[in-house]
């Protein structure tokens, strides 16, 4: 304990990062408290969109931090700019002019990153004209009657000018705070549900007396394990041994090292269960019709706790890894990286067979990922099955989960690198004054 309050001290004194870290600390607040913001021409003591936190919609709610449900003017969050960086992202994968844009390094860069604000736009005016039409249809009587005429056109512009806020805060939390700024703010979003559903779990299992309160706790050392081997998905490589060649420049010798190349268990992160979610969300569109069985698949497809509805979410989850992971993921260019810098792999050819090579290890390593990842994907539903209610469900696997493991992990290690260099310099510091003979105080 004593260590830790040490550390806490030391990441405070940090000029820097303490102004990271207040920075960061400030726009969330900024975007938190934006999500309470009720849009215009809406009632919200009529409002009920208790519909909108279960199945799809349930999903957009808790990246939104809850704003989706209550129409707020932030109420389709940081999701637009997500899609439209998947989509820019896919397309300088498939596309070869993109991809030559996207090596002209820092422009390049700059390019992409405006295109995909534009295409922000274009897919928040869209969501927001459907958001319109589904408030319009859930929850009709809380629409302020002498502002209907107005409502369409002022809620899209509010939710478009909400979402481009939000977006605006993320860059702004990656270039002055602490963190990737789009992940922090779905990660806050993600917690800002977690207070009241752990309550309502808590009070659930309360009524039930002494055994409840015992199954309570065995489900927190349940989701703490889970935590624990989330970590370690996400963390786990392999790593593959590179020799670089020795280099003799005058009279001097320059390579020889050994390295390693990291291969990611999970290189292809939380993607692949984001775009299982969209795929099992289509099925439901047929609950919109007339038809019996349309109806009954559209059941089956929104009940996250059904076995039909595991298995096949499981297995695309395991199909998108795979496909994922192929897309990003480039052996014949890491090959390719390694000859022209004079590295190899101990006992393989370079050039094709080092590509061979490195591609076979992946696929190996991808397929205890993939399943692994699935497997993350439908505890929420084992969860449902076991008693736990559903907003806590959510926090046992699934995308929440995954999200806030990585963004925590990846947090942390910037403060360990901020920390690292900072003790580096001070070391330094005190070499240069004891060299000096000097006796007096030193500040950091």
């Amino acid at each position: 304990m004593k260590k830790l309050f040490q550390t806490l001290k030391n990441i405070w004194s940090i000029d820097e990062l303490r102004s990271k870290i207040i920075t960061t600390l400030l726009l969330v607040a900024v975007y938190r408290a934006g999500a309470h913001i009720v849009l215009p021409g809406i009632d919200p003591n009529k409002l009920d969109l208790s519909r909108a936190k279960e199945g799809a919609l349930g999903l957009i709610d808790t990246f939104a931090g809850g704003a989706f449900s209550m129409a707020s003017i932030f109420a389709l969050g940081i999701m637009p700019y997500i899609s439209a960086s998947i989509f820019m992202q896919l397309m300088t994968i498939l596309v070869p002019s993109m991809q030559k844009i996207q090596k002209e390094g820092e422009s390049g860069r700059k390019k992409i990153n405006q295109w995909t604000r534009y295409l922000t736009v274009g897919v928040t005016l869209v969501q927001g004209a459907a958001y319109v039409a589904y408030l319009k249809q859930s929850s009709q009587g809380a629409l302020i009657e002498s502002f209907s005429q107005y409502f369409w056109l002022s809620t899209v512009f509010t939710l478009t000018a909400g979402t481009l806020f939000v977006m605006w805060l993320g860059e702004k939390i990656t270039d002055k705070g602490l963190g990737n700024g789009t992940s922090i703010i779905i990660m806050v979003g993600i917690l800002a549900r977690l207070p009241q559903s752990f309550v309502q779990e808590l009070q659930a299992k309360g009524t039930g007396g002494g055994g409840g309160i015992l199954i309570f706790l065995i489900e927190m050392a349940v989701l703490i394990a889970i935590i624990m081997g989330l970590i370690v998905l996400v963390q786990g490589v392999r790593r593959i041994p590179i020799q670089y060649a020795k280099q003799i420049v005058g009279n001097r010798q320059f390579g020889g090292a050994r390295q390693f190349l990291p291969l990611k268990v999970n290189g292809a992160g939380v993607m692949p269960i984001i775009f299982a979610q969209a795929i099992m969300f289509l099925p439901t569109l047929f609950s919109f019709t007339k038809f019996e069985t349309g109806q009954g698949i559209a059941r089956i497809f929104s009940d996250p706790k059904d076995a039909v509805y595991m298995i096949i979410y499981a297995v695309v989850v395991i199909g998108f890894t795979f496909l994922y992971t192929a897309l990003i993921f480039n052996p014949k260019q890491i090959a390719d990286d390694l000859k022209r810098n004079n590295g190899f792999i101990p006992g393989i050819k370079p050039g094709q067979p080092t590509a061979d090579y490195i591609g076979a290890v992946m696929d190996k390593i991808t397929l205890p990922g993939a399943v692994l990842l699935a497997l993350v994907g439908i505890l929420p539903g084992f969860a449902q099955r076991l008693g736990v209610t559903q907003g806590f469900a959510s926090f046992f696997g699934g995308t929440s989960l995954l999200i806030m493991v990585g963004v925590v992990l990846d947090t942390l290690q910037q403060i360990e690198t901020q920390l690292l260099m900072r003790q580096y310099d001070g070391l330094m510091k005190t070499g240069r004054i004891q060299g000096r003979q000097t006796a007096s105080p030193v500040s950091m």
